[in-house]
């Protein structure tokens, strides 16, 4: 009997549907079978409307953009607690990984101990910041990581984390009522962010051979500030001068080794020639003191002579990383209706930092290259992994054979054209673009009333005229001098407030007085080296990664107030084996850093006695090849070149750990290139 109720109700919902397909006006001229229906089969007839009609509705409902956004990022971070998971809570025996001996442990039983005291100096970004004063906004986080660490208050209050980072746009200093301050100690900068290491596998690896407190120090602070405005605010430098001296006495007078990384090469040879300098600007320590104090500089990432990056970051909060996310997903980040503007923010941030005026590329022209050359002209890319993971046939000489691999010498890329609107602007001739007049860089009243509309000014580009945006594109192409001119007219207040404490030039004469002061002494091309004839410098850098090196952009569409008016084109790519990609052209580096500015100076500007080095410093070049890990298991690789997980790299950790322990360049190999640096440098006309 059930049987039969069931195929009854299961007629009558077919013919229910059939009845709704057509519409709800049979159902009307059906009385008879009203007639004959009973309550449950009803019941199961308004059941089935009702499912139809849901269906309809969610048939209705489209997919939307922030859809799409939402399931990615979900996949996203499902996959990043999924590859936690499997980091930290599988056991090893399980996973059947073995564990090999870092180079500290091997280096310590083959009778290696510490010797020399060592000083740590971090770089841009991975340094952590704590709160000492804030707004409302950032109620309860007093002495809490703002930067570094959990990052757990981004998503929590993310526009009061970001008015908190961001310094006074006038005086380069705090801002009424905000006080960050760079987080004291070794917990400065071991760990970016929590599994994510910087200096903490180098810091173990030095403690294996006997380094603690007492003779390893971590020289903190705040890399968002000039570099004299961390000693006129915090008396960085000063503390830094304090702690060398007393690291000295305290280790039976044996000199110190410096270890800078990224940004904090250029911070520390600021320091050089401050703590030589008489005051009120210098540290008075006197023409002998970096002799007497300091035995070796082993320079990791150095960023010498600046890096394209800072330009596109200035330029329009972008890098090749932050265009290939903008490229995917638009509707969230440039969308009116979302209203998120995050480059926006991020470059109104940004633009207060004196820090990354610092890394804009120094030399001009005859470093970088100018309309129709560069010292990397007949460069071409190899994207492939195969290219990457090859090994040099020599760890211990000089070996240009290696050039051949990897990256080749083929094509004509026009790397001298840091910035080309459109693609044609990167790649034709000089002779057939229009010429950048030096008088279209200097603002008329014109153009400084055109988004009076607007409201609250968000960055310098909401003061420019639209005729003035669409006359910095009009299909030109700006080198690296060019580009200092373009970013006094369209951020003239940020670019006023940083020359004043940075140059990018080249001196003509280094005796000249004006090169006392302070904005030149983080530019190698424009200040001596100490007179420290036994004291040594190395430059350690990865190679064989595709790094940053020029940009193509064009205008932005979007012409509404508190925007960006150029971005990246990350739609254009070149031909197979070209270093065109999603609109960045690429060189030989370590992702970051191009070879042509963290090799430089050590290849060739300081090699031997020069008017940049006169006591002749002894200068050593150790590159180390990307070899990228095998599997997930091995995290982020011991042989990696990237430019923040070298310092994971078990060869350049053995390096620092013998001369920590007193051996000399020389003792340790000598230079060690696989890269085309001395051949760039050869092409680079700079007297010396």
């Amino acid at each position: 009997m059930a049987s039969i109720l069931r195929f009854r109700k299961l007629y009558y919902v077919e013919q229910a549907v059939k009845c709704s397909s057509v519409g709800f006006e049979s159902l009307d001229q059906s009385p008879k079978i009203d007639q004959k229906l009973d309550k449950k089969e009803e019941d199961v007839i308004s059941a089935n409307n009702l499912a139809l009609g849901i269906n309809k509705r969610k048939r209705a409902k489209e997919w939307r953009c922030i859809d799409s956004c939402c399931w990615i990022i979900g996949c996203l971070c499902t996959t990043w607690l999924l590859l936690l998971l499997l980091c930290h809570c599988w056991p090893v025996t399980l996973l059947r990984v073995p564990e090999l001996p870092g180079p500290g442990a091997r280096l310590k039983r083959e009778g290696l101990t510490a010797l020399h005291p060592v000083v740590l100096v971090p770089g841009i970004v991975t340094g952590g910041l704590e709160l000492w004063e804030g707004k409302p906004c950032a109620d309860g986080l007093f002495r809490k990581r703002l930067w570094g660490g959990s990052f757990t208050e981004i998503f929590k209050r993310p526009l009061c984390l970001l008015e908190h980072l961001s310094l006074h746009y006038e005086t380069g200093l705090d801002p009424p009522g905000i006080r960050l301050r760079a987080v004291p100690g070794m917990v400065a900068a071991d760990y970016f962010a929590p599994g994510y290491f910087v200096w903490a596998v180098l810091i173990e690896n030095l403690a294996k051979i006997g380094y603690e407190g007492k003779n390893l120090h971590m020289a903190a602070y705040d890399w968002r500030l000039s570099f004299q405005n961390t000693e006129i605010r915090d008396h960085a430098l000063t503390r830094l001068k304090t702690k060398i001296e007393l690291m000295y006495i305290t280790n039976g007078y044996k000199k110190v080794v410096v270890v800078p990384h990224s940004m904090g090469v250029i911070y520390f040879l600021h320091f050089l020639k401050w703590v030589e300098t008489p005051p009120p600007i210098g540290g008075s320590g006197g023409p002998g003191w970096c002799a007497k104090h300091i035995k070796a500089i082993m320079n990791i990432g150095p960023a010498f002579l600046g890096v394209p990056k800072a330009v596109s970051i200035l330029f329009s909060a972008e890098g090749k990383d932050a265009s290939y996310l903008r490229a995917m997903a638009p509707g969230v980040f440039d969308s009116e209706i979302l209203g998120l503007q995050t480059f926006e923010h991020v470059l109104r941030m940004s633009r207060t930092w004196d820090s990354i005026v610092s890394l804009l590329p120094k030399g001009g022209d005859t470093i970088w290259g100018n309309m129709d050359w560069s010292p990397e002209e007949g460069h071409v890319c190899d994207f492939s992994k195969k290219s990457h993971s090859q090994t040099s046939l020599s760890d211990n000489n000089v070996n240009n054979s290696d050039v051949k691999r990897g990256f080749r010498v083929k094509d004509l890329a026009k790397y001298g054209r840091i910035i080309s609107f459109g693609k044609a602007a990167s790649v034709l001739h000089s002779s057939k673009l229009p010429t950048v007049d030096s008088k279209e860089f200097s603002r008329t009243s014109a153009s400084l009333n055109f988004n009076i509309s607007c409201g609250d000014i968000w960055t310098e580009y909401d003061e420019m005229s639209r005729q003035s945006i669409q006359n910095v594109a009009a299909d030109k192409a700006y080198t690296s001098t060019a580009l200092i001119d373009l970013l006094r007219l369209v951020a003239p207040k940020m670019m006023r407030r940083a020359e004043a404490h940075f140059s990018h030039g080249i001196a003509d004469n280094l005796d000249d007085p004006k090169y006392n002061h302070y904005k030149y002494w983080s530019n190698p091309l424009e200040t001596k080296l100490p007179d420290a004839p036994d004291m040594e410098i190395y430059c350690l850098y990865g190679v064989g990664l595709p790094t940053e090196r020029s940009y193509v952009y064009k205008l932005s569409p979007s012409s509404r107030c508190k925007s960006i008016p150029y971005k990246i084109d990350s739609s254009i790519s070149g031909e197979e084996n070209s270093c065109l990609r999603g609109g960045v052209y690429f060189a030989d580096g370590d992702e970051s850093v191009p070879v042509l500015s963290a090799g430089f100076m050590c290849a060739k500007g300081w090699r031997g006695r020069t008017r940049f080095n006169p006591s002749g410093i002894a200068t050593y070049i150790r590159e180390y090849r990307h070899k990228p890990p095998t599997s997930l298991l091995e995290g982020r690789g011991i042989e990696s070149g990237s430019h923040v997980d070298i310092m994971g790299n078990s060869a350049l950790i053995e390096d620092i750990l013998c001369v920590a322990a007193g051996a000399t360049g020389y003792e340790i190999g000598g230079d060690r290139i696989h890269s085309d640096i001395l051949r760039m440098s050869e092409r680079i006309n700079l007297p010396l």
